[in-house]
């Protein structure tokens, strides 16, 4: 990952490395590894997510053809 300073200005250079790392998901697994998952509550995790993601994806589904 690369960071371009112009004008020696830091402050928006580490605004564009936060961002970046916030739309890669960098924060978020940080936050998983600080401390040991077991690999049941790592599948139920995971699982839970899948599910978020299908719910939101039928919502929009149903949202763009209009049944709603």
């Amino acid at each position: 990952m690369q960071i371009i300073v112009r004008d020696n200005n830091i402050d928006q250079a580490l605004r564009a490395l936060k961002k970046k790392l916030q739309r890669e998901g960098i924060y978020r697994e940080m936050k998983l590894r600080r401390h040991y998952e077991k690999p049941s509550e790592r599948r139920a995790r995971e699982r839970a997510a899948a599910i978020r993601r299908a719910r939101k994806l039928d919502r929009k589904r149903l949202e763009r053809d209009g049944i709603r």
